[in-house]
């Protein structure tokens, strides 16, 4: 469908980079400050099962809330979702598709549509176009497909459709965001607050010298042992004995021998994997051409400027020069300016119509004259061409024999694998194991975190022995090498320690509990005695603390046993010097600061920062500004009955969350 992706066209400077639809479901959900719509919203209209909510004509459907709340899943847990977990991201998805839709709904009446051109030029940007468009080559369309369903579980066609709502999104608050604005007075006050330095001297009080000075007594731990008795309740994780046969796929590998008929046969069915297409490697160099702004209009000088370039370059190399020095000193394509311009072997219809004719029309060992793609200006040098060919059989068995092979071990490993498993049901385990000349492991009692006998960590395995009752009849578990056929011979169920058993670890958790209160005990002392006498280094030598001396830092800055000064030590940054902090935690610590000396920023630096703190305050109020306005709109849409709340749906899907 995509065929318009291989060609590419102006970018709009709408958003940068990112992986686009989780980026948009993420941002929706932050927008709305409380995020109360399950309260708020329980309005009637919709009543259709499987249909949480209605925003104008669109549907936010229980399906596309689950496949959202599995895709924000992934990208948080990084791998399998906590089944606890999803009715939480269920509710999150539900509210930032809702949000989303009124979104899309307002930019829809506003005008604001987003054509084709601006979808493609959107994908050619940030990670998506890296992906997509590596080396700005269009990734083929099977590929492209493939990429969008494994990595957002969705076609196509909903996936751009879900691109442009983004856009129309960021369209509406890119235009709604033009009104904020922040005074010179707020900048100077932000400038001032961030360029503040500061030096001071602070007493610390370790974690670990307070707990060197608790000694409890038994009788002590035998109490604190009986009053967190609960936490210890089974505690001494279930236990299980088993044994099992091993089948190991690599010695059974070593007994299988190929034909070369089998070679032959299999090479014939999979012929079109060894088609080698016409392909040609070039370098190139590029000089870019400005993009059109948002009005659709180029800046012609850039332009020219841009051509002039290349012609200067295409100059040289007719003088004599070498291609590759040119292409590192001037080329603009980041991906290959630094290995001489030099790209991976092309295929047809992997790049722009101008750059792949030019590029396949020349011979080896050429220079084209400068050509135009909506890129920039290009010159390209040919360095090889490859005929389009197929592979033949004595190429290509090194690769045929392990997959053949493969087929052959796995098949043969789980026809052993039930044999054994049948034999063990009828005449019992040794005797099924003699029979193939297998041996059989015994473990000792084991826990779920313990690794097994000749397995190791088995994950199916352990699953499949701590789901099977004592002498289930054989089953049969894969691992890494093979396969097990297994049998649970004895179980010891979880058990609650006695306090001789876990002595050490209640002594340490007692140590622990205590040194955190003794700790803000004595610096909240250090602090009050410091104060009293007006003197930091003598209330700490009363109660043996160790007093430093910091650098002239900023907010920046890291300070030795107390951490970020971005933390609780930023106090220091509102202090005049003289003034003695009250009690601070940095880390594990606790910290007194006396600030010593308080710098404010120079002229130079004020006038060096202004822009980024201008941005700083710009950006906390567009965030603040877009919340307000998300909320607003919402509110809007349910007064106008443009969005419509499935009462029975949505609170089916709060009780899950309450239920968990």
């Amino acid at each position: 469908m995509i065929r318009f992706l291989q060609t590419p066209g102006p970018i709009k400077k709408i958003v940068l980079g990112g992986i686009l639809l989780v980026i948009c479901v993420m941002m929706v959900i932050t927008l709305i400050p409380g995020g109360g719509f399950l309260n708020d919203m329980f309005g009637g209209g919709v009543t259709q099962s499987g249909i949480l909510a209605r925003v104008g004509n669109q549907d936010v459907g229980l399906q596309e809330v689950s496949q959202q709340a599995r895709l924000i899943g992934r990208q948080q847990f990084k791998g399998s979702v906590p089944p606890a977990i999803m009715p939480y991201l269920m509710q999150r998805a539900a509210q930032g598709l809702i949000t989303q839709r009124a979104l899309v709904y307002e930019a829809d009446r506003m005008g604001l549509e987003v054509s084709d051109e601006e979808l493609r030029g959107y994908l050619h940007q940030g990670q998506m176009g890296q992906m997509i468009f590596p080396g700005g080559n269009f990734i083929g369309q099977q590929a492209y497909e493939d990429f969008i369903q494994n990595q957002f579980s969705m076609g196509v066609q909903q996936f751009e459709q879900e691109v442009k709502s983004e856009i129309a999104q960021r369209k509406l608050l890119a235009l709604i965001n033009g009104a904020v604005s922040v005074s010179d007075k707020d900048v100077g006050e932000e400038v001032q607050k961030q360029g503040v330095k500061v030096k001071f001297e602070y007493a610390v009080l370790t974690l670990d010298d307070v707990k060197k000075q608790i000694k409890p007594t038994d009788a002590e731990l035998k109490a604190f042992y009986e009053q967190n008795k609960q936490q210890y309740v089974n505690s001494i994780p279930e236990k299980r004995k088993a044994r099992y046969i091993l089948i190991d796929t690599a010695k059974l590998a070593d007994k299988i021998s190929l034909s070369q008929a089998q070679l032959q046969q299999y090479y014939g069915q999979h012929q079109d994997e060894y088609r080698i297409p016409e392909t040609v490697t070039v370098r190139h160099i590029l000089i870019k051409t400005p993009t059109p702004d948002a009005d659709g209009k180029v800046d012609q000088k850039g332009v020219d400027a841009a051509r002039t370039k290349a012609d200067d370059i295409e100059k040289q190399l007719k003088s004599g020069a070498n291609f590759g020095d040119l292409a590192k000193k001037y080329s603009e394509d980041p991906g290959s300016a630094q290995s001489g311009g030099l790209l991976p072997p092309i295929t047809r219809g992997r790049t722009v119509p101008e750059f792949e004719q030019a590029a396949f029309n020349t011979p080896v060992g050429q220079t084209t004259n400068v050509i135009r793609t909506n890129y920039g200006f290009h010159i390209i040098h040919v360095e090889a061409k490859q005929q389009a060919r197929l592979k033949p059989l004595d190429e290509v068995k090194s690769q045929i024999e392990p997959l053949i092979k493969q087929q052959q071990v796995s098949s043969e490993a789980q026809s052993l694998a039930n044999t054994v498993q049948t034999r063990a049901r009828t005449v019992g385990f040794d005797k099924a194991a003699g029979e193939k000349g297998l041996t059989i492991t015994t473990t000792d009692f084991i826990a779920q975190t313990d690794p097994l006998p000749g397995v190791g960590n088995a994950k199916d395995l352990v699953s499949a022995l701590f789901e099977a009752k004592k002498n289930d009849p054989p089953g049969t578990a894969q691992t890494s090498q093979g396969y097990a056929i297994y049998q649970v011979t004895d179980i010891q169920p979880p058990q609650t320690p006695t306090f001789e058993q876990i002595k050490a670890q209640v002594e340490q958790q007692f140590k622990e509990q205590r040194a955190q209160a003794l700790l803000a005990q004595k610096t909240q002392e250090l602090s009050d005695r410091a104060h009293a006498d007006h003197d930091l280094k003598k209330a700490a030598k009363e109660l043996g603390a160790t007093v430093k001396t910091s650098d002239l830092v900023d907010a920046n800055a890291q300070v030795p046993e107390i951490g970020p000064m971005n933390g609780a030590a930023a106090i220091a940054f509102g202090m005049k010097p003289g003034e003695i902090s009250g009690p601070l935690q940095g880390g594990p610590n606790g910290v007194v600061l006396n600030v010593l000396e308080a710098q404010k920023p120079s002229p130079e630096e004020v006038k060096q920062n202004w822009d980024k703190a201008k941005e700083t305050l710009l950006e906390q109020k567009r965030t603040e500004f877009e919340g307000l306005y998300v909320q607003g709109l919402r509110d809007r849409l349910e007064k106008e009955g443009k969005i419509k709340i499935n009462k029975t749906e949505m609170q089916r899907l709060s009780s899950l969350s309450e239920g968990t």
